[in-house]
């Protein structure tokens, strides 16, 4: 792509697009010539918040050129859902400044923390699940939902730890939480998949028991293989290589037990030519286009827009 001067940009207004029911990419910089060049049949494109927070640069000329072809997705990776201190209410204030500037069809944030005091972790931390965390988690989910007029996604995470002073099952918890608060959940198999191998229970037992009438997005990602010190296999959500067999059987899986929704593949280290990139997205494309129960997902954003004054108010009242 030519350098774009983001004075270009800085005035553009976009109105709010529904993620439509394919598969969709982690926007890299590094691809964002070949996808504009090649006009890349695409879904949709996902971008962490964080990186966009600053006023202006060569990062928004990009994204407002792929947000003129391409409807969004907005993740944060930074708000701390799961943390014990209050949201901090410039972080939030940037988040709602680049969500009103690229309107994204969805919204979603971790269901972990990663900030203490004034230390901001590059790692989203597990939490204990007990009373007083869903009580403190259900708060931040009220108070990111009403600060941002929007309803948001939370996601399943990936853990490495078990507290045992949690009186929860982790299923519980999240369906709990989305009761309370009417968030939507974005659900992340390869998460899954990794906590399932590390503590030694079944994930397909795990998405049968999942809520997954209130998934909106699923993500889609590759993981690392390693052992812990007793020599039992540990996987890591490294999100540096292409989406294993098993996560794809795990994928088709919550397909058949729910709808069809937008899928996203993650890849965020060790990033491959787009082509590579390119060919996993068509792989979930295809296993979204033969599943019969395809329907459009306009309703469904629609819906999510209303919660503000319906759902959300609710809450709030």
């Amino acid at each position: 792509m030519q350098t774009v001067l983001a004075a270009e940009f800085d005035e553009r207004c976009f109105d709010i697009s529904p993620l439509p029911v394919r598969a969709g990419v982690g926007l890299k910089p590094e691809h964002i010539a070949d996808i504009l060049s090649t006009n890349a049949d695409v879904g949709f494109f996902e971008v962490h918040a964080e990186n966009y927070m600053g006023a202006g640069g060569m990062p928004h000329a990009q994204l407002a050129a792929i947000r003129d072809k391409y409807p969004l997705s907005l993740h944060g990776v930074g708000m701390s859902i799961g943390g014990n201190t209050p949201l901090s209410d410039a972080h939030l204030e940037r988040f709602k400044a680049v969500m009103e500037r690229y309107q994204p069809g969805m919204v979603s944030e971790h269901l972990a923390w990663s900030t203490h005091d004034d230390i901001y972790y590059n790692d989203l931390l597990p939490a204990p699940y007990t009373d007083a965390t869903l009580n403190r988690v259900s708060e931040h989910i009220d108070q990111m939902q009403n600060y941002l007029g929007r309803q948001v996604l939370i996601e399943n995470p990936s853990t490495y730890v078990t507290f045992a002073q949690s009186t929860w099952s982790e299923v519980d918890f999240i369906a709990e939480f989305a009761k309370r608060t009417g968030c939507g959940l974005l659900f992340d198999v390869n998460n899954v998949f990794v906590s399932a191998t590390n503590h030694g229970y079944s994930p397909r037992d795990y998405i049968k028991a999942f809520p997954l009438h209130l998934v909106q997005e699923i993500h889609l990602a590759g993981h690392a293989q390693a052992t812990d010190d007793q020599d039992r296999p540990l996987l890591i959500d490294a999100h540096d290589r292409q989406v294993c067999n098993d996560v794809w059987a795990l994928y088709e899986l919550t397909l058949s037990l729910s709808r069809p929704v937008p899928s996203l593949i993650e890849w965020d280290a060790e990033v491959p030519v787009w082509s590579t990139l390119a060919a996993e997205a068509a792989r979930a494309d295809k296993i979204l286009s033969r599943n019969p129960k395809i329907e459009s997902m306009v309703e469904l954003t629609e819906s999510s827009l209303k919660s503000v004054k319906d759902g959300i108010q609710a809450h709030a009242g």
